[in-house]
């Protein structure tokens, strides 16, 4: 009779354990991220300008949010770049893993070298090809006479954000990659030989067989994707700043900005809030509509 009493004290303190373990884990996060999540709601309701004494002004950030040209230009192409990148990031980060899955030579050499982009600092990448687009195309340009080249995109109010795109994309695609990856190498090798043998050509065992299964992956690939190229920031910082004007100011730059260098300390924490909200929608009605897709094997 003592033994499922000595199981229970052993299963006691194995539970304290893990308890005592995960309270360091719990303050940090707490410290770091849930007490200046909530500071900066609370802030929100106020004129707090970042210094001095401030007063409750209730929803008046929020409305004047709602009116402000800057933000909503800001939002508008945050958008617009979040859309096109995580397309194009999803695109080529899937047509990458079906051919690096392919039985090819260096297959494993070109997986590392793939994923090289992904180890480096974005603010490093940004700055290299802040030069590269600003000095090296120009450059070449001009003395290959192609005019296309031979201008700074970045210093084009039109172009810009193409600039931005590209770099994010090129970036951004190593970890997507791995992902498919991962899902392309679960399917049964038999699914391929059975389609194989009823006459199903490589679009047709894409379609039917290996998209449909590895859906769960593009899922979590197509928001993680989303969120991050909405929440963009340094690759803005390194490339454009900004510019040229204002017409690549992401919102995280605006929020930075003007909370930190303008004085609109509470206004911008509004403008934060309201951004975490539409990121927690967005991502919300991603998931709802992509798992619908998913198969299982």
């Amino acid at each position: 009779m003592r033994a499922p009493s000595s199981r229970s004290s052993r299963s006691w303190r194995s539970s304290r354990v893990y308890f005592l373990m995960t309270i360091p884990a719990l303050v940090l996060f707490f410290v770091f991220h849930t007490y200046p999540a909530l500071e900066g709601i609370f802030y929100s309701f106020t004129n707090w300008p970042g210094y001095g004494d401030f007063q409750f002004v209730g929803l008046k950030n929020y409305l004047n949010l709602l009116k402000d040209g800057r933000a909503w230009d800001s939002y508008l192409f945050t958008f617009k770049f979040a859309i096109i990148s995580t397309l194009l990031v999803n695109l080529l980060s899937m047509l990458a893993a079906v051919l690096l899955n392919e039985r090819i030579k260096l297959k494993r050499l070109l997986r590392a070298v793939y994923f090289l982009p992904n180890v480096l600092s974005i603010l490093i990448i940004g700055f290299i090809f802040n030069y590269i687009f600003t000095y090296l195309l120009p450059a070449l340009g001009e003395r290959l006479g192609i005019t296309a080249l031979a201008t700074n995109i970045l210093g084009n109010p039109a172009l810009a954000w193409v600039g931005v795109v590209f770099v994010a994309v090129w970036q951004a695609s190593a970890f997507n990659t791995l992902l498919y990856l991962a899902g392309l190498q679960a399917i049964p090798d038999d699914l391929y030989e059975a389609a194989s043998i009823d006459g199903a050509g490589r679009w047709q065992r894409f379609a039917r067989i290996t998209f449909p299964l590895i859906a769960p992956f593009f899922t979590i690939n197509m928001v993680l994707a989303m969120k991050n190229f909405l929440m963009v920031f340094d690759h803005i910082m390194a490339l454009t700043g900004g510019g040229p004007g204002r017409a690549t100011e992401s919102i995280s730059l605006l929020i930075y900005r003007g909370g930190f260098q303008g004085g609109e300390f509470a206004y911008q924490s509004a403008n934060a809030v309201i951004y975490f909200l539409v990121i927690l929608v967005v991502s919300f009605l991603q998931i709802k509509f992509l798992q619908k897709r998913e198969v299982s094997l």
